[in-house]
């Protein structure tokens, strides 16, 4: 169901310090399914157990595509080396104008200021968007995350304690939000 109109360009495209930051395609889906799959495996950056197949990631993508959520990519020499996404926040039609987003870069190109390229154009697609607030969902123990979105004006509106379980152990969510 869609909730919210909002129109977002075609494709959006610049390029930055050797990386290119566009709107993803089906060609990218493998790979974004890799970035992706690494953090499940192997962090409580997501808050799930299973790795995800190609065709769980192409639904993903499809869903994304048809529901016009925005999916980019940063590329390096040709390969996808991060991406990010945004969604709704909760579905009731009162959350219309808040999205939960994500940023996600391949362990072998962090640092490179490819995340902070990535979030710089989902704020800017959101706000062309029409929306009103970007809403972070952040693991307690990534203090890295909480210190990136802080950068970009994001700040802490709460902490739902052990709300996850990964890991043999009890995770906590810091909520940050940024209003646009």
């Amino acid at each position: 169901m869609k909730l919210f109109v909002h129109a977002l360009p075609k494709s959006s495209i610049f390029e930055s310090m050797n990386f290119l930051i566009r709107t993803a395609t089906e060609n990218d889906v493998p790979r974004i399914m890799e970035i992706t799959n690494h953090e499940i495996l192997n962090s409580t950056v997501l808050y799930e157990y299973e790795a995800r197949s190609i065709e769980m990631q192409q639904t993903w993508f499809v869903e994304k595509q048809t529901n016009n959520w925005p999916v980019i990519v940063a590329e390096k020499d040709g390969v996808v080396v991060g991406f990010g996404t945004y969604g709704p926040f909760r579905a009731r039609i009162a959350y219309q104008y808040s999205i939960e987003h994500s940023v996600y870069v391949h362990k072998n190109h962090r640092g490179k200021a490819i995340g902070n390229k990535l979030m710089v154009e989902l704020i800017r697609l959101a706000t062309v968007g029409g929306y009103h607030t970007m809403i972070a969902g952040i693991d307690s123990a990534n203090m890295g995350s909480v210190e990136f979105h802080r950068k970009f004006g994001f700040e802490v509106v709460g902490t739902f304690k052990e709300v996850g379980f990964k890991f043999d152990k009890w995770l906590n969510v810091i909520f940050m939000q940024r209003f646009l």
